[in-house]
């Protein structure tokens, strides 16, 4: 694939859970002999409290929901459900998203509540459509809707919140610092191009040099400056398989998601004209650049805020969440081998997402 393997940011709750969050649980004091006697008559139950932490408790039945929407969402994490270092990273995100939840202010609750209310009707929408339906996919989780409810809401009120506390200063600040990093950061544009490979997609093997390579990319350019027509072309022609089908087209896509060689050509080529061969390290391609334009800071503003949300959750999680742990009663990872656990994610406040290509910008084979 000729796009950048890195990823763009990603806006909202996903990019927040994707937390690799800092060890140093403080160590809780003594009980009292009552309190020590309750504890073990509750132990391995839902009632059993597993974490305390300054005005709030986690019991084994509230943590273990949470755990299940997660491989609900998430079918991957199921394996690691019995993993200390996975138990204690989602431990630590259970009770980030109820202490922040809990901040919020009115008026992020209502604005929480607008977005939960709309999110949820996708969520149901979505597991709906799939075999069985709602009803079955919780069922087969061992989940009731309300726990799937309060996991989305609590969620989205937590990033609200995070997110209602970004000043305009803050936003303004962070769109000069992109565009002083990279003056073509907020550009996008709609690119036709035709990719001659070198290699097989899915194998990696040569399947042609770089010399009949090049040779058949200008073969393409003349007959495209001969009047010949793009769509027809990159059907015959092209070996981008996301766009082969689509006259090579690639629409408002940012251009900081591609390779340096092809984002240079789309920033700077003129706008109708036939480009020569581009080099990049999947072949040579020959394109168009049929429109242009920079994003405005009206235009990013939801992702810049998001950005700035996710900065102000992870301070929160290294800074101040390790202060506010009182005693944790879950299993430690081995100390002689710190394990990083798996990221884990929760489902977007925009939509939950399926294994399904983005619409917004087609994929190609051997690339994310």
């Amino acid at each position: 694939m000729w796009q950048n393997k890195r990823k763009p940011l990603r806006k909202g709750l996903m990019a927040l859970c994707a937390l690799v969050l800092v060890a140093g649980v403080a160590a809780g004091c003594g009980k009292k002999k009552d309190e020590a006697a309750t504890a073990a008559a509750d132990k391995g139950k839902p009632s059993e409290v597993l974490v305390t932490y300054k005005d709030g408790q986690v019991t084994r039945g509230e943590f273990d929901t949470f755990l299940n929407v997660n491989a609900f969402f998430y079918k991957q994490y199921a394996q690691f459900k019995d993993d200390p270092a996975f138990q204690q990273d989602m431990m630590k995100q259970l009770v980030t998203f109820k202490v922040l939840s809990s901040r919020a202010d009115d008026k992020a609750k209502a604005e929480a509540d607008k977005q939960f209310t709309t999110q949820f009707e996708q969520i149901k929408g979505f597991l709906n459509a799939q075999e069985g339906g709602m009803e079955k996919q919780l069922k087969d989780a061992k989940l009731e809707q309300k726990d799937v409810e309060e996991f989305v809401k609590r969620s989205i009120t937590a990033i609200v919140s995070e997110e209602s506390k970004v000043s305009d200063q803050e936003i303004q600040t962070a769109y000069n610092t992109k565009l002083e990093q990279d003056k073509t950061a907020y550009v996008t544009a709609t690119v036709r191009h035709i990719l001659v490979g070198i290699n097989d997609p899915a194998t990696g093997k040569e399947t042609r040099s770089k010399e009949d390579a090049l040779k058949r990319a200008k073969e393409v350019q003349e007959k495209l400056n001969k009047g010949g027509d793009f769509d027809a072309l990159a059907k015959e022609y092209s070996d981008d398989p996301g766009s082969k089908e689509n006259g090579g087209k690639y629409e408002n896509a940012d251009i900081s998601q591609w390779v340096p060689e092809f984002k240079k050509a789309a920033a700077e080529l003129p706008i109708g004209k036939i480009s020569d061969p581009v080099e990049t390290s999947f072949g040579y391609h020959v394109m168009k650049v049929e429109s242009r334009n920079t994003k405005t800071l009206d235009d990013v503003k939801p992702e810049l805020r998001s950005a700035a949300a996710e900065m102000k959750v992870y301070d929160f999680v290294e800074k101040e969440l390790p202060g506010l742990i009182q005693t944790n009663n879950l299993p430690k990872p081995e100390e002689k081998k710190p394990a990083e656990a798996p990221k884990t994610d929760a489902p977007k406040t925009d939509a939950p997402k399926t294994d399904a290509p983005k619409a917004d910008a087609p994929k190609t084979e051997g690339g994310k």
